[in-house]
């Protein structure tokens, strides 16, 4: 008798430490991805997480080149990723409200800068790069114990920040013009909601990669927007959601050896089609 897709992978669970950490991971990531991306998607800014997470590149190309050339050991590829993606939200926060630029071109300029920089320091730093190739498409299989504990803090400083700050972020991506009169300070609760999008597109790019970051920030978020009435349940889902397709996607892709980043977001592409059709035919 045939086992189930992903039976093997939990199976498994119990002989490889290395698995857990990929479980654990995708999950504490999936808090952040349900309550930052529920955000990103009423506020319709995922072309700005977008051009967060292609500069990330830069800090990650930083810290290799660092490590490798100068043999600074306190910038991890983590710590780079973080650094660089803030740096990004603060330089597209700052143009757009203070210089009055168009936000697309600011993106655009922000995300061909970071990939361009991170693609020089990597051609400059000699050895094996293909861990930080990795970061392109994800290897969520390659996160250690350090790495899922900064995960695991991030999350809690995300559910933090949002619980504090709760009615401004509201008002910030509902109506910022009316959150204004009501005197709200909308630019920095603006630059603070950059700032989280930041922080969630590093925990998700370690899970999915750089390149399929977007739909797994934005989709399960979709998704739940179908269903909910308020934004709690909103967020609430779409953590659920995304810790469903994670996991999921890391047991369809143990068995047949395929990239579990890619298979995470080929499941969720199919959940959000499948979702949308029947809720349109219901």
């Amino acid at each position: 008798m045939l086992a189930p897709p992903g039976f093997e992978f939990f199976g498994a669970l119990l002989d490889h430490a290395f698995l857990r950490y990929a479980l654990l991971a995708g999950i504490l990531a999936s808090i952040s991805c349900g309550v930052v991306g529920s955000f990103v998607v009423i506020r319709r800014i995922s072309y700005i997480a977008g051009g967060i997470a292609h500069s990330i590149l830069a800090g990650l190309g930083l810290a290799h080149y660092l490590q490798v050339v100068h043999g600074v050991t306190w910038l991890s590829p983590m710590a780079g990723s973080i650094l660089a993606a803030l740096v990004s939200a603060a330089i597209i926060g700052w143009v757009s409200l203070r210089l009055h630029q168009r936000e697309d071109t600011v993106i655009g300029a922000v995300w061909a800068l970071g990939m361009a920089t991170g693609i020089i320091l990597i051609s400059r730093t000699p050895g094996y790069t293909s861990d930080l190739m990795s970061y392109l498409f994800g290897n969520i299989l390659m996160i250690g114990q350090r790495d899922l504990w900064l995960i695991g803090g991030l999350a809690v400083f995300v559910l933090i920040v949002v619980a504090l700050f709760h009615k401004q972020l509201l008002a910030v991506c509902f109506d910022p013009e009316f959150a204004t009169l009501r005197g709200v300070r909308v630019q920095p609760f603006y630059f603070l909601l950059l700032g989280l999008t930041a922080l969630t597109v590093v925990l998700l790019v370690s899970v999915v990669g750089i390149i399929l970051v977007i739909a797994l920030l934005t989709l399960p978020a979709a998704m739940a927007n179908l269903f909910a009435r308020r934004l709690w349940q909103m967020m609430a889902l779409a953590a659920l959601f995304c810790a469903v397709l994670t996991t999921g996607g890391l047991a369809l892709s143990y068995g047949p050896d395929l990239p579990a980043g890619a298979v995470t977001i080929l499941l969720t592409g199919v959940s959000y089609f499948l979702v949308v059709g029947l809720r349109r035919k219901g």
